[in-house]
């Protein structure tokens, strides 16, 4: 039997469907170029939509794995690849899964998670509202969990501010009603008692030397212990109302080295040099009360002595803080005040000093002043090593004053 051979139509046929396959193969790997490429672009477009989110945003597996991050993440976390590792080690650094953990719940119970943390990153304490999406396939099982971490430090600070002064004009004005309420006696007992002093030399020549040298005693008494309840009164009229002010440009440091000089005139038994001062030369003017800002030095000052019980040092430091702030801080070396009693310090008769030697309303007659003078008054101490108190006061500029 003869082998039939392929004649040229046949030949020509199989070549031309061996291009045509090649052209339809062509074809289509041009069109998934063009559909990856298409892929890439929408690609990159949700990833600078999630880049461009202000929250810390990550996505995390079933077994606690981060899978994927966007940008934000950076500006917050140190670890540096991210990626495949368990969040409780990125985020909080723990080796197992976080107490009340809004992954963990969110995987159990299919919903959406809320919940405020307090996380210490690069030596500052961070609050963050912390939103956990559990990711489903349709209404199946999650699959993984979208997080959402919101940084809520400046709202809770300001927060914590407006509490704070609304705190104060509460218990302010309370306290300016009890005042009055105390003036009239006061005044009375006062005046009583310098008409007893102004006639006890016609009752000394009808009484012996000693019973009227203890009646004019009691009475020096009466009106020393009378003018200390004044000086009271008028510190808690302070916290309800600050007096008429009278504000003028002033120098901050020329107002510490006069508070400083009556220091020390009354604290002789102490060594010379036990106040430090470190004043800045070229300190800005500031707009204010004079004898205001005094009695908040002195009552710094006097409080860092109690602190520093006759043998500490008090450091006094003045500085320019940008273009529109001049700081003042106090620092003692002395007992340091208890963590939890720091966010109370300027509460009205709040006082860590023993019975009978403060009134506790020092300081919140100070944190009224440098409010009035558009300041901030902090604090920070530590227990065994001393306190730092800091006030800061706006500059004023002459210019600025003769346009107000």
């Amino acid at each position: 039997m003869s082998q039939i051979k392929p004649s040229l139509q046949d030949l020509i046929g199989i070549e031309y469907i061996k291009l045509g396959f090649y052209r339809e193969l062509q074809e289509k790997i041009i069109e998934l170029q063009s559909s990856n490429l298409q892929l890439d672009i929408k690609q990159q477009h949700l990833q600078s939509i999630i880049d461009g989110i202000t929250d810390v945003m990550a996505t995390v597996s079933l077994d606690f794995k981060i899978t994927s991050i966007n940008r934000f993440y950076y500006d917050f976390f140190e670890e540096k690849d991210p990626i495949g590792k368990l969040c409780f080690n990125v985020f909080r650094q723990r080796n197992s899964v976080c107490p009340e953990c809004p992954i963990f719940t969110a995987l159990q119970t299919n919903q959406v998670q809320r919940q405020i943390v307090m996380i210490p990153i690069r030596g500052k304490i961070h609050h963050f509202e912390i939103t956990a999406s559990p990711l489903r396939k349709s209404d199946s099982y999650p699959i993984g969990v979208l997080i959402l971490k919101r940084d809520v430090t400046l709202e809770k600070e300001y927060q914590a501010k407006l509490y704070q002064a609304e705190k104060m004009s509460t218990i302010g004005l309370l306290a300016a009603s009890v005042a009055h309420e105390m003036n009239n006696p006061l005044t009375a007992i006062s005046g009583f008692a310098q008409g007893l002093r102004r006639k006890l030399p016609v009752l000394k020549k009808n009484l012996d030397k000693s019973v009227s040298d203890e009646i004019e005693e009691y009475l020096n008494i009466i009106l020393k212990e009378c003018k200390r309840c004044k000086d009271i009164v008028q510190n808690l009229l302070d916290l309800g109302r600050i007096r008429q002010q009278k504000m003028t440009l002033l120098d901050l440091n020329s107002i510490i080295i006069d508070t400083v000089q009556l220091i020390r005139h009354h604290s002789k038994k102490r060594k010379k040099d036990f106040i430090k001062l470190r004043l800045y030369k070229q300190l800005p003017m500031i707009y204010g009360d004079i004898s205001q800002l005094k009695q908040v030095v002195l009552n710094l000052l006097l409080n860092a002595l109690d602190a520093t019980e006759k043998k500490g040092d008090i450091i006094i430091t003045t500085s320019k803080v940008g273009k529109e702030l001049v700081e003042m801080s106090i620092q003692d070396s002395g007992v340091g005040i208890p963590k939890e009693y720091l966010d109370r310090l300027f509460e009205p008769f709040f006082t860590t000093k023993p019975l009978g030697r403060g009134t506790g309303i020092g300081l919140s007659t100070c944190y009224n002043i440098i409010k009035n003078h558009e300041g901030d008054i902090f604090v920070s101490s530590e227990l065994g090593k001393g306190t730092t108190f800091t006030v800061q006061l706006p500059i004023k500029s002459i210019i600025a004053l003769s346009s107000t």
